[in-house]
């Protein structure tokens, strides 16, 4: 796919004529974290291209090394107040400067991250991606990805949202709008606005439709490469909510706000040759290659193992309910929702969709995952076992991890994730998680109190 079809890419050259004219003033140089938030600078235009261009910009290395509150944690090697929480060093990737149309005068790259005295930062989630990635392409093979990201739309703005303790806040559709044209009619001058303006951004939108939850909906973008995918998705995440903020409302991709239907981001992964040629369609059954029933084969047999990286917080997990199409079964099937696995479509478009994701994934993690997962079921030669028919949710199948706490321990048991990540990046997302395993045990819910206060 072309990098450039879209005008909302710029080559340097591009933006030094935008600069100079006046309608560029401020470039954004971000990073995502490993929430697969956006993180980073305000940079003056001017100066981002006469200094930060050539040589980068500096951050403070606890960017990968604290809490979703940005509070400094204990147990990361890379980062802590023992080593003085220095810089690393935010190395600029021209390819994926553009335009940033809901700020006036803006443009944004996203950027690869490296010590002061030189080496790759492994535990950032873009350099992980970068590196499976690589492993891909020694045997001549490339990804492309798809996500698809569910969000619930709510009248009331982030501040309200928040002083309320995000409680009696108003959705903006009071009824299932799933698939209803007159339904997200209440909501197209929002999802309108998003939309146009990441077409700006240089994102290929494909679709909007509404979904299940009250004020739920998604809007999908065109698959591509696996690495443009992921920095599109974090751009577009952080996008749609500076967009709805600026409208007075609010986004949540959470990925259980209530107790209705979560907010899934289900990830679409094929392979191709790296000249573009296909090699997961052919000519076995339900149109895989044999390249391809190993590559979905290995899918399933890591995913328990690997689904910290698709569900990373402890409300993750409460997707997980039978008969929410949130799976339950670590099952696969053709164009089947019940399962953990689903093969869709044929020929140039077959493809297999993960259905773990919830909308607080960090993509570059989740793909990561897959492709790791992938190139074991390849390498191993693993045979793919007959596809579920029927009602996953009764398989009596083996599950996804309940609970953040059972999908660490099997993270942190897991050879295959050693060997793929390395045992470094395998104990920084460990900590990650105990981090937020401490917090929740130390919290005292409004579940606690209304069970509590009176009656115990």
């Amino acid at each position: 796919m072309d990098d450039r079809a879209s005008t909302g890419f710029l080559s340097v050259a591009e933006l030094r004529d935008e600069v100079a004219a006046g309608r560029i003033d401020t470039v954004l140089l971000a990073i995502a974290d490993m929430q697969g938030r956006l993180q980073g600078k305000r940079l003056s235009a001017r100066y981002f291209l006469d200094e930060v261009l050539h040589h980068g910009s500096e951050g403070c290395n606890y960017l990968l090394a604290v809490d979703v509150d940005m509070n400094t944690v204990q147990g990361y090697e890379m980062s802590s107040w023992d080593r003085g929480y220095g810089d690393f060093v935010m190395k600029p990737d021209l390819g994926t400067l553009r335009r940033v149309p809901w700020h006036e005068g803006t443009a944004l790259l996203m950027a690869d991250l490296a010590w002061e005295g030189g080496g790759e930062v492994t535990a950032s989630p873009r350099q992980i991606l970068r590196r499976q990635l690589a492993r891909l392409a020694d045997r001549g093979l490339a990804a492309y990805v798809g996500t698809e990201l569910e969000f619930v739309v709510y009248d009331d703005s982030y501040e309200d949202a928040w002083r309320r303790a995000y409680r009696d806040l108003t959705p903006a559709n009071l009824y299932n709008v799933d698939y209803s044209l007159l339904g997200t009619a209440r909501v197209e001058p929002l999802l309108r606005r998003v939309r146009r303006e990441m077409e700006g951004a240089g994102l290929y939108v494909e679709s909007a439709k509404g979904e299940c939850n009250l004020g739920q909906h998604e809007i999908a973008f065109r698959y591509d490469e696996a690495l443009r995918t992921c920095d599109n998705h974090v751009i577009y995440k952080t996008g749609a909510k500076e967009i709805a903020a600026q409208e007075g409302r609010s986004i949540t991709f959470m990925a259980k706000p209530n107790q209705r239907e979560g907010n899934s981001c289900h990830i679409h992964i094929s392979l191709r040759s790296v000249e573009g040629d296909l090699v997961m369609a052919g000519d076995g059954p339900f149109g895989l290659s044999p390249l391809g029933a190993r590559f979905v084969a290995g899918q399933l047999a890591c995913l328990r193992e690997l689904t910290l990286l698709y569900a990373p917080n402890i409300n993750s997990y409460k997707r997980y309910v039978p008969g929410s199409f949130a799976p339950t079964a670590v099952k696969w099937g053709v164009d089947n929702r019940t399962c953990a696995l689903r093969l869709v479509g044929h020929g140039s478009s077959l493809r297999v969709e993960n259905r773990v994701p919830g909308g607080d994934v960090n993509p570059y993690l989740a793909v990561s995952a897959l492709v790791a997962a992938g190139l074991y079921g390849i390498d191993a030669e693993l045979p793919l076992e007959d596809p579920y028919e029927g009602n996953a949710y009764d398989s009596g199948a083996e599950t996804v991890p309940h609970t953040l706490r059972d999908a660490l321990a099997l993270f942190e048991g897991s050879k295959l994730a050693r060997e793929a990540f390395g045992d470094d990046v395998v104990a920084h997302y460990a900590n990650n998680a105990r981090v937020e395993l401490a917090a929740f045990d130390a919290a005292v819910t409004d579940w606690e109190l209304f069970r509590g206060f009176e009656r115990m």
